[in-house]
C-alpha cells in the first residue's frame, strides 16, 4: 500500500487524502466510544495521510517550479 500512491494523479492524491481524513475522524470516535478491533489501525491512517500529503505537496512544488521558469 505504499507505493500504490505514487501513481495517482493530484486531483485523484486529494480526493484520496479527503477520504482518508473522514475514515479517520469515524475511526476515532469509534475509539472513543470503545468498538474498536485493531487500534494499531490509526496509526496506519495517519501515516497514509502523511504520505499523501507529501505527495501533494511535491506536485504543488513541481507545479510552482514550473510557473517560474
Amino acid at each position: 500500500m505504499k507505493n500504490s500512491f505514487k501513481t495517482l494523479s493530484y486531483p485523484e492524491l486529494k480526493v484520496k487524502r479527503d477520504e482518508l481524513k473522514k475514515k479517520y475522524m469515524e475511526f476515532r470516535f469509534k475509539m472513543v466510544i470503545g468498538h474498536v478491533d485493531n487500534p494499531l489501525q490509526k496509526r496506519n491512517m495517519r501515516r497514509q495521510i502523511a504520505r499523501l500529503n507529501m505527495l501533494i505537496h511535491a506536485h504543488e512544488t513541481a507545479e510552482q517550479k514550473k510557473e517560474a521558469k
